[in-house]
C-alpha cells in the first residue's frame, strides 16, 4: 500500500503571516518607549510630591493654645508649626548631637541649672555675704558679680557625680558662668557645660530642649528652679526652689536623696513622678 504524505498547505499566503508576526513584535521605536517611561515618572514624582505638601500642611496647622500657673507665666509647649517639620526632617537627615558620647554609658545624666540653683550672684553694690567674686566682660564692659554658694552645693556635687554622669546646663552667659564653674567645680566633677547659646529663646524666655544632647531622655533629669526651663521635658525636671541668701538652705539634700534611690528605676521620668514633697520633710519616693 503506498503512503500518501499529506502536506497541509497554509491558509494564508506568506505575506500575511509576516505581518500577523510584525504585530506580536514589541514597540518598533524605541524612542516612544522611552518618552513613555519618562513621563510615567514625571507622574510619580509629581503625584509623590503633592502627597508630601499635603501632609506638611497639616503639620503647620497644628498648634498649642498658651497656659498659665499661679505665680509664673508659662511658655507654649514645643510649637508644632514650620521649625517642628522643619526639625523632623532636618533631624531624620543629619541630626547631630549638642553634646559627645558620654564616658560613662552605663551611668545616668544629671543636667543641672545653674543660678537659683547651685548659686546666687548679683552685681555692684556688693551684699553682706558672697564666697567669691568673678569679673568677666560683657559686652566690652567690666563687670563684678558676688557669688554666693548654695548650702550643701560642694558635698552635693562630689556625691552625685560617683554615680552620675554631671553636666551644667545654665541660660547664663558663657562669658559669666564659665568663670563660676571655674572656681565652683574645683574637683573637675562636671562633664561638660552648656550655655545660653545652647538653649532656645521663646518670647524673651530661655528654654532647655533636652531631646539635642544626644542623650536617652528615659535616662535623664534636668534639676531647675524655673518651670519655662524645661516646657519642652516637663517629665524630666525635678523642681526645686529658688535659692537667693537663705544660708538655712537644705534644698540639695532633698535632691540627693531623691538620686540616692532614683537608681531603682529604669526610666527616670517614673522615678521624678514618685517624688513627693512634705514640707521641709526631706521627699520620700515609692
Amino acid at each position: 500500500m503506498v503512503s500518501k504524505i499529506i502536506r497541509k498547505t497554509p491558509t494564508k499566503p506568506t505575506k500575511d503571516r509576516r505581518s500577523r508576526r510584525r504585530k506580536k513584535t514589541p514597540l518598533k521605536n524605541i524612542t516612544n518607549a522611552s518618552s513613555i517611561i519618562i513621563a510615567s515618572i514625571n507622574k510619580s514624582i509629581f503625584t509623590c510630591h503633592r502627597r508630601l505638601l499635603k501632609i506638611f500642611t497639616k503639620f503647620t496647622n497644628i498648634g498649642t493654645p498658651n497656659r498659665r500657673k499661679q505665680g509664673f507665666h508659662i511658655l507654649k509647649k514645643f510649637p508644632k508649626d514650620e521649625e517642628q517639620v522643619d526639625n523632623l526632617v532636618c533631624r531624620s537627615l543629619s541630626f547631630q548631637p549638642v553634646l559627645p558620647p558620654s564616658l560613662w554609658p552605663e551611668k545616668n545624666t544629671i543636667f543641672l541649672d545653674l543660678d537659683e540653683t547651685l548659686i546666687h550672684s548679683r552685681t555692684d553694690p556688693p551684699p553682706e555675704k558672697f564666697d567669691f567674686i568673678v569679673r568677666p566682660r560683657i559686652d566690652g564692659e567690666l563687670m563684678n558679680f558676688y557669688v554666693l554658694k548654695r548650702p550643701g552645693v560642694d558635698e552635693f556635687l562630689e556625691t552625685i557625680s560617683k554615680n552620675f554622669e554631671v553636666i551644667v546646663f545654665t541660660a547664663g552667659l558663657k562669658e559669666y558662668a564659665s568663670l563660676v564653674l571655674d572656681k565652683l567645680d574645683s574637683k573637675g566633677v562636671i562633664s561638660h557645660r552648656l550655655y545660653r547659646d545652647s538653649c532656645k529663646e521663646m518670647d524673651g524666655r530661655f528654654v532647655k530642649d533636652l531631646s539635642e544632647l544626644g542623650r536617652d531622655l528615659k535616662r535623664v533629669v534636668l534639676v531647675d528652679d524655673n518651670p519655662n526651663a524645661y516646657i519642652f521635658q516637663p517629665d524630666n525636671a525635678l523642681p526645686v526652689r529658688p535659692f537667693i541668701d537663705d544660708l538655712k538652705d537644705r534644698e540639695l539634700e532633698r535632691v540627693m536623696k531623691f538620686f540616692e534611690v532614683s537608681d531603682g528605676f529604669e526610666d527616670m521620668r517614673d522615678a521624678v513622678k514618685s517624688y513627693i514633697w512634705e514640707g521641709d520633710q526631706i521627699p520620700e519616693m515609692f
